[in-house]
């Protein structure tokens, strides 16, 4: 309870600054006092936790030159500062990142998400990104914006402010911009109001948003194979709040799911795993659900990402840190999808909190606020073994596993091997892993 009374301080006094009170009571999904975190607290609602901060409304931190970022095994090519991309309010911070690639032009793009919208940058030339616009928020200012993208379209939600539903906006707009525009979405999705986080399955054309105020917080499921026309299809809610997914078309070890739609669920307090298959017409149902085994502590299960192979899960665990006081990885065998084994965690040895990861190849990339971007290399996961090959401390000012300052998250998939990361203070790093190091293919 004293983390989550640290926590929901932090969020209280983060809505206060920079949410008005109409827009909150309008959240169906939160709680009007802004007193709740993960459901632990006096709400008993499930509000989603993370992502405060405690350098509350610290949008402008002092200037530092790139040399002044400590790493290792990266080459860091530059950082856009929340300025630099349009940023002139104060309390407007970063939060999530993704990345397009425009099959026409070749050009790799960062979406970066945004307290009030999401900032549109063109990576062209990785030392000098340009930034090309916003688009602005449904609603007013959200700690918790997230986006993913299908067919050269962004879908992006937002939490913790009324009901802004989710927004579509056609990337190729972007093709000819030549300075700074503030943008329209091409669509709005209304059939949802707060949404914490989302995952796009691209080989079917499902959306599945989750921590919702539909389903319990479980999967609000949408067809958007026509992007300009997203479409409820069907929810799932037999987990309860699911804080982050991953849906994929499963080619893993187990022959009884083998090419089926399954969800890879981080429930707050419990992987689980559902079959999606034919969401617009068959309901999703549980397959399984797991806790920790061997005496680990569940803080708050974040998120997590399988292996190309479909054979593991690494998660993450957002409030475990400060029990512990170091970052910890944790893995799952998913050899049988009705019988996930936890493995056990690595210990990265850092105090920070972690908070997304995303695995390419036999790399782990993951975003842990104050010590920044942790590059893992999957070395005997069997034995819970990761070797730590490179990393970016966005934040070197601290290191903490009670701060929700710095890296927010990160994208590793750009076929060029250009990794980015967001900072919620100090905006975009574009970097990439040196030859012959990296192995992302």
């Amino acid at each position: 309870m004293r983390v989550c009374s640290l926590l929901c301080a932090l969020v209280t006094g983060l809505l206060l600054l920079m949410t008005p009170a109409p827009a909150l009571a309008q959240d169906s999904g939160g709680c009007s006092d802004g007193n709740c975190c993960g459901g632990a607290c006096s709400c008993g609602t499930f509000c989603g936790c993370g992502g405060s901060g405690d350098d509350l409304g610290d949008n402008d931190p002092p200037g530092l030159n790139l040399d002044d970022f400590p790493r290792s095994g990266v080459n860091l090519l530059s950082n856009l500062t929340l300025q630099q991309m349009g940023v002139t309010a104060s309390g407007v911070l970063g939060n999530d990142v993704w990345g397009w690639t425009d099959s026409l032009t070749g050009r790799n793009y960062a979406l970066f998400g945004l307290t009030n919208g999401v900032a549109f940058v063109d990576l062209s030339d990785r030392r000098n990104p340009a930034y090309l616009g916003t688009l602005p928020t449904h609603t007013g200012n959200a700690v918790w914006r997230d986006l993913k993208v299908y067919e050269d379209h962004v879908f992006v939600v937002a939490d913790g402010n009324g009901a802004h539903g989710m927004q579509v906006f056609d990337l190729t707009r972007l093709r000819n911009v030549s300075e700074p525009v503030t943008f329209t979405p091409d669509a709005h999705y209304d059939d949802v109001n707060n949404v914490h986080n989302m995952a796009i399955n691209e080989e079917t054309g499902f959306a599945y948003l989750v921590g919702s105020n539909t389903f319990s917080g479980g999967l609000h499921i949408v067809d958007i194979r026509n992007p300009l026309a997203p479409t409820q299809v069907l929810g799932y809610n037999a987990d309860g709040y699911i804080h982050d997914t991953q849906v994929v078309i499963y080619r893993g070890p187990d022959s009884d799911y083998f090419g089926r739609e399954i969800a890879f669920n981080s429930a707050v307090n419990e992987i689980t795993i559902a079959d999606v298959t034919g969401a617009d017409s068959s309901p999703p149902f549980r397959i399984s659900a797991a806790s920790y085994s061997n005496g680990v502590t569940i803080g708050y299960v974040h998120q997590g990402w399988l292996t190309e192979d479909h054979r593991y899960f690494l998660q993450n665990d957002e409030l475990d840190d400060d029990d512990n006081g170091t970052t910890r990885t944790h893995i799952w065998d998913l050899q049988d999808l009705d019988n996930p084994v936890y493995i056990g965690f690595h210990d990265l040895g850092t105090e920070s909190i972690d908070h997304n990861l995303y695995i390419v190849g036999n790399l782990v990339f993951e975003a842990n606020y104050t010590t920044g971007l942790r590059i893992l290399e999957l070395t005997d996961l069997d034995a819970a073994l990761l070797t730590e090959i490179g990393f970016l401390d966005t934040h070197p000012e601290k290191d903490s596993v009670t701060s929700f300052d710095g890296a927010w998250s990160v994208y590793p998939f750009f076929a060029d091997g250009t990794i980015i990361v967001s900072d919620r203070q100090r905006g975009l790093f574009v970097l990439m892993i040196p030859e012959p190091a990296g192995v992302l293919v």
